[in-house]
């Protein structure tokens, strides 16, 4: 049978996280027998190569996978952050295969597509597996992830995923992913689950779509939206939104959209994927979190703080109902929308914890989301709710 204990620590210390961490994992677990592996999100103030050594000390031969998380971690007892934390689930199931792999990107030139397909021979060799697996979690640095899942996707076809991308406090690069004996900045992680017990991803915005839209006219790069119906972008969301073109300049424009990002409809119109503008350019481009393409409809998107908080509880009820017997879940929210929410972070720990009904979980904090919907399409997107459920 499947299960999951969770564990969770606010220790400065990293090895001292992990060994509070790995106790309440076997107090909630009742001991660790069958277990298969660890994700672990933790502080970027760690170093996170003393806390991989502590792992490996407690529990040796249990691979590891995680990433740093913006500011912390949300499990049934709360918010856990500050100067040092760390969320940590460990999943066990005698009848479970996971293949955990990751693959630093260590020079620019590197190409993410053949990154993905090495990530994804190298799980499938660790699982000892030569055929997909039923789905996987991803985790990568916040840039490239588009092309992580296209290269992973080229070895084992549309396979069902979920993750998110790594984290800091202050988006100034200071993000870390990790696998046992592993740690980088950029690059990607992934693990390969083997089973025949169902996962199920809700995948999510959760916010309302107004009647601003226009069309993706110009684009510099992947990320750097340049104009929306012939305008420089910067300007054209600026009227929508009644604002001061200056007033959105730099890092002004992240915190302006969490509550009115831009969205983009996949083919069907079953998903609406957010793209968060980052940052207001100086030649009025819009830097985004993800990736657009000329000729996109981009929406404006609108959401209060008070639905912000409010969908994570209905999103995880959503997820419950989808699921006969829940494990665990494992829900990864937007860092930015937990920078809107701010010192309301313990209304979503009720949310969650009402939600969840005794199930246990785990919450990071990511700066890119991933998830799929009803037909196996693999998205990457910002400000979302990427929430999984694990059936016992």
């Amino acid at each position: 049978m499947f299960k999951a204990s969770i564990g969770a620590s606010d220790k400065t210390d990293p090895k001292e996280a992990v060994k509070e961490s790995i106790a309440k994992m076997r107090q909630a677990g009742s001991g660790l027998s069958d277990a298969k592996m660890i994700f672990a999100f933790s502080s970027c103030s760690y170093s996170h190569e003393d806390m991989l050594d502590e792992f490996s000390a407690e529990l040796p031969a249990i691979p590891v996978i995680g990433n740093t998380s913006h500011t912390g971690v949300i499990t049934a007892e709360g918010f856990v952050g500050g100067d040092g934390f760390l969320g940590t689930m460990v999943i066990c199931d005698p009848d479970l295969t996971v293949g955990v792999a990751s693959v630093a990107k260590t020079d620019k030139k590197q190409d993410a597509v053949s990154l993905g397909e090495q990530v994804a021979h190298l799980a499938m060799q660790q699982a000892g597996k030569t055929e997909p697996p039923a789905y996987y979690f991803m985790a990568a640095s916040p840039a490239e992830e588009e092309y992580y899942v296209k290269g992973i996707t080229h070895i084992i076809g549309r396979v069902p995923f979920f993750g998110g991308s790594a984290a800091d406090d202050a988006i100034a690069g200071g993000w870390k992913l990790y696998t046992s004996g592993n740690v980088f900045a950029d690059g990607v992680a992934v693990a390969f689950f083997y089973t025949d017990k169902p996962m199920y991803n809700v995948y999510t915005g959760a916010y309302r779509e107004t009647k601003d839209m226009g069309l993706v006219t110009k684009v510099i790069g992947d990320r750097a939206l340049a104009e929306i119906d012939g305008v420089p972008a910067l300007e054209k969301y600026a009227s929508w939104r009644h604002l001061n073109v200056n007033d959105l300049k730099g890092q002004a424009l992240l915190a302006q959209s969490v509550v009115s990002p831009l969205g983009v409809k996949d083919r069907l119109g079953d998903l609406t994927a957010i793209r968060h503008p980052m940052s207001g350019n100086d030649d009025n481009s819009i830097g985004l979190g993800n990736k657009v393409v000329p000729g996109t409809a981009v929406i404006r998107m609108e959401a209060s703080v008070d639905e912000l908080i409010d969908s994570t509880g209905s999103t995880l009820k959503e997820l419950r109902s989808h699921i006969d017997k829940p494990g665990a879940y494992l829900l990864v929210h937007c860092g930015g929308r937990r920078a809107g929410i701010g010192e309301r972070i313990g209304e979503v720990t009720s949310q969650l914890k009402d939600a969840a009904a005794g199930v246990p979980f785990l919450t990071e904090f990511t700066f890119g989301e991933y998830g799929q919907v009803e037909d196996d399409r693999n998205t990457c997107g910002g400000l979302m709710l990427s929430f999984t459920g694990f059936s016992k």
